[in-house]
């Protein structure tokens, strides 16, 4: 037998991977993976908290141009969102947000819009509580958003977002 052939045949012995091998990637991949998976959840639901806040502010802009068109700030969602089909605009749907906030769920987050002697108060809530969210909510026709790091919901005195 040459020198070749004897070369040829061990090579193809040990060609792949043994098992120890395949078992050691996977197990950093896991490790990396334990530590990612936190942290990306961790940015995602700030992500969703930061979203809650625009939508507030959206839902401020939206009472202050339906207070210059009716005269009154919007009781409820409804009366800020979308016609139906086919349906004029407004008091009793405006137009001024998007179905999706209407609704009173969005980007993980739970709104309420109640009416208050001389104006109005809205409320964000995560749908579940740390996983889409941390921070409750809460703002007025100030314009100041309040937030509460707990499941109570926030209220005009928990402590303002600097």
């Amino acid at each position: 037998m040459s020198r070749f052939d004897q070369l040829t045949r061990k090579r193809g012995r040990q060609s792949g991977f043994s098992l120890i091998e395949l078992l050691i990637v996977v197990a950093i991949i896991l490790i990396i993976l334990a530590v990612a998976v936190p942290q990306y959840n961790k940015a995602m639901m700030h992500g969703r908290e930061m979203a809650a806040i625009q939508q507030i502010k959206t839902l401020e802009t939206a009472q202050t141009q339906y207070m210059s068109q009716f005269g009154r700030f919007a009781t409820t969602l409804t009366e800020l969102g979308p016609a139906a089909a086919g349906a004029p605009e407004g008091p009793s749907a405006a137009g001024l947000i998007p179905m999706s906030l209407a609704s009173g769920s969005n980007s993980g987050y739970n709104f309420t819009l109640a009416a208050q002697p001389g104006g109005f108060a809205v409320t964000a809530v995560p749908v579940s509580f740390n996983t889409t969210g941390r921070r409750t909510f809460y703002s007025d026709q100030t314009g100041i958003v309040h937030e509460n790091w707990g499941q109570e919901p926030a209220t005009a005195q928990s402590p303002e977002i600097k």
